[in-house]
Protein backbone atom coordinates (compact mmCIF):
# COMPACT_ATOMS: atom_id res chain seq x y z
CA UNK A 1 0.00 0.00 0.00
CA UNK A 2 3.11 2.24 0.74
CA UNK A 3 4.38 1.67 -3.06
CA UNK A 4 0.89 2.41 -4.15
CA UNK A 5 0.75 5.28 -2.74
CA UNK A 6 4.20 6.48 -3.91
CA UNK A 7 3.22 5.82 -7.32
CA UNK A 8 -0.24 7.48 -7.47
CA UNK A 9 1.49 10.66 -5.72
CA UNK A 10 4.11 10.58 -8.05
CA UNK A 11 1.02 10.65 -10.77
CA UNK A 12 -0.76 13.81 -9.17
CA UNK A 13 2.40 15.37 -9.54
CA UNK A 14 3.20 14.85 -12.72
CA UNK A 15 -0.21 16.20 -13.99
CA UNK A 16 0.58 19.68 -11.74
CA UNK A 17 4.27 19.63 -13.27
CA UNK A 18 2.76 19.20 -16.92
CA UNK A 19 0.39 22.20 -16.11
CA UNK A 20 3.21 24.93 -15.12
CA UNK A 21 4.95 23.69 -17.85
CA UNK A 22 7.67 21.66 -15.96
CA UNK A 23 8.42 18.34 -17.37
CA UNK A 24 6.10 16.13 -16.32
CA UNK A 25 8.79 13.21 -15.94
CA UNK A 26 10.39 15.18 -13.08
CA UNK A 27 8.73 13.88 -10.16
CA UNK A 28 9.49 10.37 -11.53
CA UNK A 29 13.64 11.07 -11.76
CA UNK A 30 13.00 12.60 -8.32
CA UNK A 31 11.10 9.39 -6.98
CA UNK A 32 14.31 7.57 -5.26
CA UNK A 33 15.32 10.85 -3.43
CA UNK A 34 11.37 10.97 -2.17
CA UNK A 35 11.64 7.20 -1.11
CA UNK A 36 14.86 7.01 0.35
CA UNK A 37 14.30 10.09 2.38
CA UNK A 38 10.50 9.19 2.95
CA UNK A 39 11.14 5.72 4.36
CA UNK A 40 14.27 6.20 6.16
CA UNK A 41 12.87 9.48 7.78
CA UNK A 42 9.71 7.57 8.77
CA UNK A 43 11.33 4.27 10.52
CA UNK A 44 14.19 6.48 11.86
CA UNK A 45 11.53 8.52 13.97
CA UNK A 46 9.73 5.51 15.35
CA UNK A 47 13.11 3.30 16.31
CA UNK A 48 13.50 7.06 18.11
CA UNK A 49 10.06 7.60 19.17
CA UNK A 50 9.83 3.56 20.43
CA UNK A 51 13.17 2.35 21.64
CA UNK A 52 12.46 1.25 24.90
CA UNK A 53 9.14 -0.40 23.84
CA UNK A 54 10.23 -2.55 20.89
CA UNK A 55 13.66 -2.21 20.32
CA UNK A 56 15.74 -2.34 23.54
CA UNK A 57 17.74 -5.33 24.22
CA UNK A 58 16.17 -6.92 20.87
CA UNK A 59 19.14 -7.91 17.62
CA UNK A 60 20.09 -4.54 15.88
CA UNK A 61 18.51 -6.13 13.11
CA UNK A 62 14.99 -5.21 14.41
CA UNK A 63 15.51 -2.32 13.83
CA UNK A 64 15.69 -2.74 9.86
CA UNK A 65 12.94 -5.11 10.15
CA UNK A 66 10.35 -2.48 8.40
CA UNK A 67 7.93 -5.59 6.79
CA UNK A 68 7.43 -5.76 10.39
CA UNK A 69 5.67 -2.28 10.88
CA UNK A 70 7.05 0.97 12.25
CA UNK A 71 6.40 3.97 10.05
CA UNK A 72 6.06 7.26 11.79
CA UNK A 73 4.53 9.56 9.33
CA UNK A 74 6.22 12.49 10.23
CA UNK A 75 9.62 10.98 9.83
CA UNK A 76 8.94 10.15 6.56
CA UNK A 77 7.85 13.41 5.55
CA UNK A 78 11.01 15.31 7.11
CA UNK A 79 12.97 13.13 5.38
CA UNK A 80 11.56 13.48 1.98
CA UNK A 81 11.72 16.92 2.55
CA UNK A 82 14.98 17.15 2.87
CA UNK A 83 16.34 14.98 0.32
CA UNK A 84 13.87 16.02 -2.36
CA UNK A 85 15.35 19.93 -1.30
CA UNK A 86 18.77 18.41 -1.88
CA UNK A 87 17.83 16.93 -5.09
CA UNK A 88 15.68 19.98 -6.51
CA UNK A 89 18.45 22.27 -5.78
CA UNK A 90 21.69 20.53 -7.25
CA UNK A 91 19.04 20.26 -11.01
CA UNK A 92 18.56 24.60 -10.03
CA UNK A 93 15.00 24.14 -10.71
CA UNK A 94 12.10 26.38 -9.10
CA UNK A 95 12.04 25.18 -5.62
CA UNK A 96 8.69 26.37 -4.83
CA UNK A 97 6.91 25.53 -7.67
CA UNK A 98 7.83 21.92 -7.48
CA UNK A 99 6.88 22.07 -3.89
CA UNK A 100 3.67 23.24 -5.03
CA UNK A 101 2.93 20.62 -7.71
CA UNK A 102 4.31 17.44 -5.02
CA UNK A 103 2.32 18.68 -2.35
CA UNK A 104 -1.53 17.07 -3.62
CA UNK A 105 0.48 13.89 -4.05
CA UNK A 106 1.52 13.78 -0.34
CA UNK A 107 -2.05 13.65 0.37
CA UNK A 108 -3.11 11.06 -2.10
CA UNK A 109 -0.37 8.98 -1.12
CA UNK A 110 -1.15 8.97 2.48
CA UNK A 111 -4.26 7.85 1.66
CA UNK A 112 -3.43 4.07 0.67
CA UNK A 113 -0.40 4.35 3.67
CA UNK A 114 -3.82 5.03 6.03
CA UNK A 115 -4.84 2.08 4.62
CA UNK A 116 -1.94 -0.02 4.79
CA UNK A 117 -2.03 0.79 8.44
CA UNK A 118 -5.68 -0.60 8.63
CA UNK A 119 -4.46 -3.83 7.00
CA UNK A 120 -1.41 -4.36 9.30
CA UNK A 121 -3.39 -3.32 12.08
CA UNK A 122 -1.05 -0.35 13.81
CA UNK A 123 -2.69 3.01 14.52
CA UNK A 124 -5.70 1.39 15.99
CA UNK A 125 -8.69 3.28 17.09
CA UNK A 126 -10.19 3.62 20.63
CA UNK A 127 -13.01 1.44 22.06
CA UNK A 128 -16.07 1.77 19.80
CA UNK A 129 -19.58 0.62 19.49
CA UNK A 130 -20.80 2.61 16.81
CA UNK A 131 -22.02 0.61 13.59
CA UNK A 132 -19.16 0.92 11.64
CA UNK A 133 -16.84 0.16 14.53
CA UNK A 134 -14.42 -2.56 12.95
CA UNK A 135 -13.10 -6.24 15.16
CA UNK A 136 -9.26 -7.06 14.47
CA UNK A 137 -8.38 -11.34 14.12
CA UNK A 138 -6.68 -13.44 16.85
CA UNK A 139 -3.88 -11.90 18.17
CA UNK A 140 -4.13 -8.43 17.70
CA UNK A 141 -3.85 -5.79 20.66
CA UNK A 142 -7.57 -5.14 20.80
CA UNK A 143 -8.11 -8.76 21.61
CA UNK A 144 -7.48 -9.76 24.62
CA UNK A 145 -7.12 -12.70 26.65
CA UNK A 146 -10.34 -14.56 27.47
CA UNK A 147 -12.02 -12.28 25.25
CA UNK A 148 -14.37 -14.41 22.81
CA UNK A 149 -13.75 -11.91 20.32
CA UNK A 150 -11.59 -8.48 20.03
CA UNK A 151 -12.72 -5.04 21.41
CA UNK A 152 -14.49 -2.77 18.41
CA UNK A 153 -12.95 -0.05 18.07
CA UNK A 154 -12.69 2.83 15.79
CA UNK A 155 -11.31 2.75 12.42
CA UNK A 156 -9.05 5.02 13.22
CA UNK A 157 -7.09 5.06 9.68
CA UNK A 158 -9.87 5.07 7.69
CA UNK A 159 -10.55 8.55 9.16
CA UNK A 160 -7.44 10.01 8.32
CA UNK A 161 -7.48 8.63 4.74
CA UNK A 162 -11.17 9.84 3.72
CA UNK A 163 -9.87 13.21 5.00
CA UNK A 164 -6.76 13.02 3.22
CA UNK A 165 -8.55 12.03 0.20
CA UNK A 166 -10.87 15.22 0.55
CA UNK A 167 -7.68 17.30 1.11
CA UNK A 168 -5.86 16.26 -2.05
CA UNK A 169 -9.24 17.35 -3.77
CA UNK A 170 -8.77 20.58 -2.19
CA UNK A 171 -4.93 21.09 -2.78
CA UNK A 172 -5.27 20.11 -6.55
CA UNK A 173 -7.68 22.96 -6.83
CA UNK A 174 -6.07 25.87 -4.68
CA UNK A 175 -2.84 24.43 -7.03
CA UNK A 176 -4.85 25.78 -9.99
CA UNK A 177 -5.50 29.47 -8.46
CA UNK A 178 -2.33 29.93 -6.41
CA UNK A 179 -1.60 33.62 -5.83
CA UNK A 180 2.22 32.62 -5.31
CA UNK A 181 4.94 30.09 -5.29
CA UNK A 182 5.14 27.94 -2.15
CA UNK A 183 1.43 28.06 -1.49
CA UNK A 184 0.32 25.05 -2.17
CA UNK A 185 3.26 22.91 -0.18
CA UNK A 186 1.99 25.85 3.01
CA UNK A 187 -1.22 25.17 3.22
CA UNK A 188 -0.44 21.30 3.14
CA UNK A 189 1.61 21.65 6.27
CA UNK A 190 -0.81 23.57 8.17
CA UNK A 191 -4.09 21.38 6.56
CA UNK A 192 -2.31 17.97 7.49
CA UNK A 193 -1.50 19.08 10.85
CA UNK A 194 -5.23 20.03 11.56
CA UNK A 195 -6.46 16.33 10.08
CA UNK A 196 -3.39 14.11 12.28
CA UNK A 197 -4.53 16.49 15.54
CA UNK A 198 -8.36 15.66 14.91
CA UNK A 199 -7.88 12.11 14.07
CA UNK A 200 -5.49 11.62 17.04
CA UNK A 201 -8.87 11.89 18.96
CA UNK A 202 -9.87 7.92 17.62
CA UNK A 203 -6.11 6.99 18.22
CA UNK A 204 -6.31 3.77 20.78
CA UNK A 205 -2.27 2.42 20.10
CA UNK A 206 -0.90 5.53 22.51
CA UNK A 207 0.30 4.76 26.08
CA UNK A 208 -0.69 8.54 26.02
CA UNK A 209 -4.66 9.16 24.78
CA UNK A 210 -5.60 12.30 23.83
CA UNK A 211 -7.93 13.57 26.09
CA UNK A 212 -9.28 17.11 25.67
CA UNK A 213 -11.29 17.40 28.61
CA UNK A 214 -7.78 17.17 30.24
CA UNK A 215 -5.70 18.61 27.86
CA UNK A 216 -3.30 15.53 27.48
CA UNK A 217 -1.87 15.27 24.25
CA UNK A 218 -0.45 12.51 21.84
CA UNK A 219 3.23 12.92 20.23
CA UNK A 220 1.24 13.03 16.72
CA UNK A 221 -0.38 16.14 18.36
CA UNK A 222 2.40 17.60 19.72
CA UNK A 223 4.48 17.07 16.55
CA UNK A 224 1.48 18.70 14.76
CA UNK A 225 1.40 22.01 17.04
CA UNK A 226 4.85 22.59 15.58
CA UNK A 227 4.31 21.54 12.40
CA UNK A 228 1.19 24.48 12.55
CA UNK A 229 3.76 26.65 13.12
CA UNK A 230 6.07 25.99 10.80
CA UNK A 231 3.71 26.02 8.30
CA UNK A 232 2.57 29.26 9.09
CA UNK A 233 5.36 30.88 9.19
CA UNK A 234 6.35 29.71 5.56
CA UNK A 235 2.93 30.71 4.70
CA UNK A 236 3.65 34.30 5.46
CA UNK A 237 7.18 34.08 4.85
CA UNK A 238 7.11 33.27 1.01
CA UNK A 239 3.66 35.37 0.84
CA UNK A 240 5.64 38.68 1.73
CA UNK A 241 8.08 38.03 -1.13
CA UNK A 242 5.31 36.51 -3.53
CA UNK A 243 7.33 34.90 -5.82
CA UNK A 244 5.63 34.94 -9.24
CA UNK A 245 2.87 32.05 -8.90
CA UNK A 246 3.24 30.95 -12.39
CA UNK A 247 6.93 32.19 -14.37
CA UNK A 248 6.69 29.22 -16.39
CA UNK A 249 4.13 28.58 -19.15
CA UNK A 250 0.63 27.08 -17.57
CA UNK A 251 -1.58 25.21 -19.81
Amino acid sequence: MVGLGFMLGLWAASKNCRRIGLDPALPYDLSTWFILGGIGGARILYVLSYWDRDFAGEPISEVFAIWKGGLVFYGGLIGATLLGIVAILRRRLPLWHVADALAPGIALGHVFGRMGCLLNGCCFGRESHLPWAITYPYGHATFHEGAASATPVHPAPVYEALLNFLFFLGLMLLFRRRSFAGQVFAVYIIGYAFIRTFCELFRGDYSVKSDPLHGILTPGQLTSAFTVLVGLGLFFWLRRYKLASSPIRVS
